[in-house]
């Protein structure tokens, strides 16, 4: 159904609401809503353009809000009407957050339908929006950054037909591995991210030496209410793999400390920016499904905090170097997010599950006829290079772009560049 059509300068933007039911399995049920925003050039207004489907990275991450036409989504709308999907749980789909998971009256009742929110349920539902918007017979384009291109392999294994040719941005993911191998890959990334980091803003090392030692003397809190402590300051080290993270992280600790009137103190703005630097709390379906998106018929069982035991640099030492950590969830997050506290059975329940369905179906990838093309990042901290590597030896006839041009926002960062190589490369240009 579509609920309304905006004109901004440069762009019309078409928005679309779709009802699909919470599990496929039992399409009488309960039913949710789909939200995709279309997005087009006013030139091409009436002219039958392909469409793009665009995959957010994640999970549980909003698509794009366009506010003018640039970057990425300039060189996408030459081609293509492009449709930004909010995957299931996100935007203006049908959300979940802490407010509306307390409407299910226990945390096996939430578990059970956070259970729904895999790619797997999101590739169904973009098949179901496929249908309606251009009938059964009619394929799309489909872009895919970061956690969006893992939804794309499952598409491409699930249900390739719907499918004329896939552009994926640092988002092959790992077919088979255990969780504790990809985390412990992460975990040796982000050492080499952090030893980069001090390298370029070496007077850090001092200055994050005081405030974890600042942390560890007495309570400090975020103006939220929430405790600030040592574990809670090293997340920051989530940033470290994109292009501008080492400056997000320098610049606001450089604003750490001011003279107070019992001394030396964190000061408010640092407090008010570290909280905005976190989005755990807004975005739950991160925090609670992280894991699971490499679960295939097995548990993760907290698979980063047992991996984090295995590399014990990542300590808050305040008398030796502190390490940030990185794409990184842990069972004490429910503990210390005020917002995640009444998630946390159910999110120990989803740690124990070892019933989650196969995500990829390696025959059918082997088997693969859908143009393919993928940019995979040399020293991508997010999603392991020599993973994907495996990966693209098991799609069929997939090209790759190894780079270490870019680091894993590249999209964002250099998005009308990075796009039209792939579409070169797709079309036989490069």
């Amino acid at each position: 159904m579509q609920i309304f059509t905006h004109r901004i300068p440069g762009l019309i933007l078409i928005g679309h609401e779709f009802r699909v039911p919470l599990d496929y399995r039992q399409p009488a049920g309960e039913q949710i809503t789909i939200f995709v925003r279309e997005v087009v050039t006013p030139e091409h207004e009436y002219i039958a353009l392909p469409y793009l489907v665009y995959f957010q990275g994640g999970p549980g991450s909003v698509a794009p809000r366009p506010d003018g036409n640039s970057g990425w989504l300039k060189r996408a709308l030459q081609d293509y009407r492009v449709l930004l999907l909010d995957q299931r749980g996100t935007g203006r789909s049908t959300p979940v957050t802490t407010q509306t998971l307390a409407r299910l009256p226990t945390p096996q009742a939430q578990a059970a339908y956070l259970k729904h929110f895999r790619a797997d349920n999101i590739v169904r539902d973009a098949e179901r929006i496929r249908v309606a918007l251009l009938g059964a017979q009619t394929t799309w384009s489909a872009l895919g950054q970061s956690y969006g291109g893992f939804c794309l392999t499952h598409y491409l294994s699930a249900a390739p037909t719907g499918l004329r040719e896939v552009l994926i941005t640092g988002g092959l993911p790992p077919l088979d591995r255990h969780a504790d191998d990809v985390y412990r890959a992460t975990y040796r990334r982000v050492l080499e991210r952090n030893r980069l980091y001090y390298a370029r803003y070496p007077d850090d090392e001092s200055r994050v030496q005081e405030i974890v030692r600042y942390l560890q003397d007495r309570p400090v809190h975020l103006p939220d209410g929430a405790r600030l402590t040592p574990r809670r300051f090293q997340q920051l080290g989530l940033a470290l793999g994109t292009s501008d993270g080492f400056e997000q992280i320098h610049y606001l600790l450089e604003e750490a400390f001011v003279q107070g009137a019992q001394g030396r103190e964190l000061s408010y703005a640092f407090l008010r920016h570290f909280e905005q630097a976190q989005h755990f709390e807004t975005n739950p379906i991160f925090a609670i499904l992280h894991e699971s998106i490499y679960c295939q018929a097995a548990a993760s069982h907290w698979s980063a905090e047992r991996m984090r035991a295995e590399y014990p640099l990542f300590d808050p030492n305040p008398d030796g170097r502190v390490l940030f950590t990185g794409e990184m969830i842990y069972p004490w997050m429910f503990d210390e997010y005020p917002q995640l506290q009444p998630l946390q059975a159910a999110a120990e329940i989803l740690a124990a599950d070892a019933e989650w369905p196969r995500l990829y179906d390696l025959a059918v990838l082997q088997q693969n006829t859908v143009p393919c093309v993928a940019a995979v990042y040399y020293n991508d901290m997010y999603v392991e290079r020599a993973y994907s590597e495996e990966t693209a030896q098991t799609i069929r006839g997939i090209k790759l772009w190894i780079t270490n041009q870019y680091e894993h926002n590249a999209l964002r960062a250099d998005g009308e560049t990075l796009l039209h190589r792939l579409l070169g490369m797709l079309h036989g240009e490069i």
